[in-house]
């Protein structure tokens, strides 16, 4: 590929050198230089690839993409071209999108965004759109999917190189639509710029990233992208019950379904009915009313279902279909994943991680446990630290016995991030009217879960948080193997070879 056809659409404040270059892939990362590279330097959080140039020039590349002196970068002088742009991170989109040949135009994007239910509200669409016949890509959290083909998923949205990439192989394997996560990081750091999105829904927002973005504005603001570049025409399907959804609705550019369960909306839900095994709820539309059912359980599934109905209305697949799709999904990996004991006492693994979430999987608990709610959680390092005494104080206040432990402390002290999240433990444990009589701290989570496993007593629950689907723990720089699932499982196994 010419370097003239990749750079379309990218405004270039300098060049130097021949823009009929051959071009033969394209990097960010100096180490994946071949000859004939395209060597994109970007800004990093830990590293400038900027420090790299030479080694990408050393190892064959055949153009550079800078970002220019007024960001305290020397234009190299080097036997290559050299195109100066003002933000590394967009250039590498567009890039990214002429050399796939702009595959969101040839498939329906459908991009879901929000601090909690993105994963569940994927995997629902997906299922709509499959059971109505529709073969459909998935991009997420959990894995990327299409067809019988599942890879394990590195960020919940991949870098914009990635995610063309993604879409383009989606689109060669015949799938007419992709249903992907789009995170707060990946709209600021521009990982889907100049991606048409056929529809785009907001779930809610909550405290989360906040290590990242600062404050709750800049996190709205960063959400607020995936709508405000919409191409009119294209529709949003937006939480009205959430007060950023409200914010939201009026900063599209094409029609919008609401969605909710306190306000009036465009899709209501009513009569609903919540237990243990699922939930029932009559959904209003402005196709007409239908009676949902699924297996998936709490309040805030309901809502995930109702976005999944705007989408699937947005995708003019009939009320019927979509209610056949919604029942088809019985549970979520690591979304209120329940394992059996085999002792009278039930044991759940999801993946909350935030205050909300947890508040929400707490009191959806509540509502079907006939004895006492033992949670155990931590919280990720180099992460939002502001969320830790919340989620202590949330668990102390809707649990009747908490178990704080480790998540994935990455490079910060384990310890330390308990020491934050007590704070908040503490605070509730001095209220005058609380629901925990206790807690624990445990360094270790393979112990803790044990621990939660043989307090446990028939009609309990045990609530295992934060990591749900992951099949690891990131301990300074290096990823181990552990699964909360299979860590319950060995400690049912042994609680019943002591009984």
């Amino acid at each position: 590929m010419k370097l003239s056809d990749l750079i379309k659409g990218i405004v270039i404040k300098r060049v130097t050198g021949n823009m009929d270059t051959d071009v033969l892939s394209v990097a960010y990362d100096s180490r994946h230089v071949t000859p004939g590279t395209l060597f994109v330097a970007i800004r990093g959080f830990k590293t400038d690839g900027h420090r790299y140039i030479m080694d990408a020039v050393s190892r064959g590349a055949s153009a550079l993409i800078i970002e220019g002196e007024t960001n305290g970068n020397v234009i190299p002088s080097v036997p290559i071209p050299v195109l100066t742009v003002s933000d590394s991170r967009e250039a590498i989109a567009r890039v990214a999108i002429n050399y796939y040949g702009d595959p969101s135009r040839k498939l329906k994007v459908i991009g879901v965004t929000g601090t909690n239910g993105k994963t569940t509200t994927t995997y629902l669409i997906r299922a709509i759109l499959e059971g109505a016949g529709h073969r459909t890509g998935l991009i997420g959290t959990v894995s990327y999917a299409y067809g019988d083909k599942t890879f394990p998923s590195v960020h919940t949205t991949p870098e914009a190189m990635e995610f063309q990439g993604l879409l383009r192989e989606m689109g060669d394997n015949r799938c007419e639509f992709v249903v992907t996560e789009v995170s707060s990081h990946a709209l600021a750091l521009k990982r889907v710029h100049g991606t048409e999105f056929s529809t785009a829904l907001f779930t809610n927002l909550t405290q989360d990233h906040l290590d990242f973005h600062a404050d709750m504005e800049n996190y709205f603001q960063a959400k607020a992208l995936l709508f405000s570049g919409m191409t009119p025409g294209n529709r949003a399907i937006i939480n009205s019950d959430d007060p950023y959804g409200r914010r939201l609705t009026g900063m599209t550019k094409g029609p919008v379904y609401t969605y909710g369960v306190d306000r009036e909306s465009d899709i209501h839900a009513k009569d609903i009915r919540l237990s243990m095994d699922g939930l029932e709820f009559n959904a209003a539309t402005p196709a007409g009313r239908i009676r949902i059912k699924s297996g998936l359980v709490g309040i805030y599934n309901v809502y995930n279902i109702l976005g999944a109905i705007g989408a699937g209305l947005s995708c003019n697949i009939p009320l019927e279909k979509i209610a056949a799709g919604i029942a088809s999904v019985s549970s979520i990996p690591g979304r209120f994943e329940k394992i059996d004991s085999g002792m009278g006492f039930g044991v759940v693994v999801d993946y909350a991680h935030t205050e909300d979430a947890l508040r929400l999987l707490l009191k959806a608990a509540a509502g079907f446990v006939e004895r006492k709610i033992i949670t155990l959680f931590g919280c990720g390092g180099d992460r939002d630290r502001g969320k830790r005494p919340l989620m202590g104080k949330a668990a102390i206040e809707l649990s009747d016995y908490v178990i704080v432990t480790s998540d994935n402390p990455r490079t910060e002290n384990p310890q330390r991030i308990m020491d934050e999240i007590e704070a908040g433990v503490r605070e509730a444990m001095r209220a005058p009217v609380r629901r925990a009589s206790g807690y624990k701290l445990i360094l270790d989570r393979g112990t803790a879960i044990e621990e939660a496993v043989q307090m446990a007593k028939e009609g309990d629950l045990v609530v295992v948080a934060g990591k749900g689907h992951e099949c690891y723990q990131i301990i300074g720089n290096k990823k181990l193997h552990f699964d909360d699932r299979e860590e319950i499982k060995k400690a049912i196994v042994q609680r019943k070879g002591t009984c």
